[in-house]
């Protein structure tokens, strides 16, 4: 009955949470125990025991879904039930050092400039002269490659073979299981994942864009990977569109055009990435749309990435753009923080160095932009804790990423701020101190306001002050609404995200 109950309202806790919440939180608890118990007046109740295996777990569960559990656990037995939590008893943790000399460990991607991620180092291991262990490498990738550049890091089982280069362009580890879900992605995953199983049939073409580093080049590659493994025979091409631009180039000057044609005509998947280089490229504009429309001919799908969507497109031929919003355009989003949480906890294991939830939470509440940026600063705290031999918690996290968080509050000002935003929505800089209440003044001034919130440590009256004397209320009400609409308002959440990246340029 205990077990049952726990199951069941784990299930309801499933299907109202978003899915790395539940899996971040709820999942990896373990069974509860669960108690019949009668109050002084004889009424029959039940007490939920949860053990929970660190304090920072335990208060967040507490603070964050504590009361919905119980109101769960109630509804389902039927008894006024009482939610426990308490700190599970201590295991040993094994360090680095004592991992045996030959044990193999997670292999992640090759890095975009090239390098390995760093490794656990045994004992016997010196950081000038590493030892890889892994018993596979992913296939070397050019430095710079644009398969690599929005690629995140990605899990492959130890005992993996190393898998070799096929006519695909196909990273076998960018898969749906290695890609971490959230709110952020959870549209495009799901279309991507719609295509994968029904190619041709839905949602052709599919159009995906955001900004960098937020895992496009991941998805499109795991719709490659899944095709290729129910249709093994399946012709499937992932390339960037510069390797395209560069094949209408070569064919132009050798007159090969029956070549080209051949190449992309014959093609059951398509993926290419970044489309926005096809700007000002006529030619190559011209090839793409044969080719495009002899896919859709033929019931071939094709799947788009760029960092605009397609109505935002510079210097691309209108009979492009009409036919890449034809299908589904989905946008990728900045991961919200309980997935940014999730991804340094899943990169962290998957280097065989499990992160502390607190860690993981400073870490995410400072890198806000992309997966790539969380990768960068994990990387940095990992190697710090290595070669220094300490422990992986909040004030090495702080010593390990002093020099970024020092840029981020040198370079982010409420002025700076203020000067962007002017410039990007075509208003004055004084605007943002005026009392002009116009939309065109008032929408800026607020989202000026809200990013003033989020990208520096002003208070309400601070930035109020700064904002030409408004009181904190209005401050507040302007951060509140314009967080609320990014949620619902793609454009904007795209404009916002172009407004960011460039404060922290």
């Amino acid at each position: 009955m205990s077990v049952d109950l726990w199951q069941r309202g784990c299930e309801r806790l499933a299907a109202e949470l978003p899915e790395q919440q539940f899996n971040t939180w709820i999942r990896p608890l373990p069974p509860a125990d669960i108690a019949h118990v009668n109050d002084e007046g004889g009424a029959d109740g039940m007490v939920v025991s949860l053990r929970v295996p660190n304090r920072f777990k335990l208060d967040w569960i507490r603070n964050q879904y504590a009361g919905r559990i119980e109101s769960i656990l109630t509804e389902l037995s039927g008894k006024p039930t009482r939610l426990e939590l308490a700190l599970a008893p201590r295991e040993p943790v094994k360090s680095m050092a004592a991992l045996p000399a030959n044990q193999p460990v997670a292999v992640g991607r090759v890095l975009h400039n090239g390098l390995r991620p760093v490794t656990p180092q045994t004992s016997s291991t010196s950081p000038s002269n590493p030892v890889d262990t892994s018993p596979a490498r992913l296939p070397a990738l050019p430095s710079g490659s644009p398969a690599q550049a929005d690629a995140p890091v990605a899990v492959q089982p130890v005992n993996a073979q190393a898998p070799s280069a096929t006519r695909h362009r196909i990273n076998p580890a960018l898969t749906f299981d290695t890609l971490v879900p959230g709110r952020a992605n959870q549209m495009a995953r799901t279309a991507a994942l719609h295509v994968a199983g029904a190619p041709g049939q839905m949602y052709n073409p599919l159009f995906i864009y955001g900004g960098v580093g937020l895992g496009k080049t991941h998805l499109i590659h795991a719709v490659g990977n899944a095709l290729l493994h129910d249709k093994p025979d399946a012709r499937v091409l992932y390339l960037h569109a510069e390797q395209f631009i560069s094949d209408v180039v070569k064919n132009y000057q050798r007159k090969t055009f029956d070549e080209l044609k051949a190449k992309y005509h014959s093609l059951d998947l398509l993926l290419i990435d970044d489309v926005q280089f096809f700007a000002g490229k006529d030619r190559t504009q011209e090839e793409f749309f044969n080719a495009f429309e002899a896919l859709l001919a033929k019931r071939a799908h094709i799947i788009m990435t760029s960092d605009t969507y397609p109505k935002g497109l510079v210097d691309i031929d209108e009979r492009l753009t009409s036919r890449f919003d034809a299908g589904l355009t989905v946008a990728i989003e900045p991961p919200e923080l309980e997935m940014r949480v999730a991804i340094l906890i899943k990169k962290a294991e998957a280097e065989n160095a499990p992160m502390p939830e607190d860690v993981a939470f400073f870490i995410a509440k400072n890198v806000r932009a992309n997966v790539r940026e969380l990768e960068g600063a994990l990387r940095k705290v990992l190697a710090y804790s290595r070669f220094s031999h300490k422990e992986i918690n909040i004030q090495l996290a702080r010593e390990a990423l002093k020099d970024l968080l020092s840029i981020q509050n040198r370079q982010i000002s409420v002025e700076n701020i203020q000067k962007t935003v002017a410039d990007f929505y075509k208003i004055k800089v004084a605007d943002m101190y005026s009392k002009k209440r116009p939309a065109s003044i008032a929408r800026p001034r607020q989202i000026a306001m809200y990013l003033a919130k989020e990208l520096t440590q002003k208070s309400l009256p601070e930035i109020g002050e700064l904002f030409g004397g408004r009181d904190h209320t209005t401050v507040l009400h302007a951060v509140r609404k314009i967080g609320g609409e990014r949620q619902k308002n793609t454009e904007l959440n795209q404009q916002l995200h172009v407004l960011e990246q460039t404060l922290k340029g």
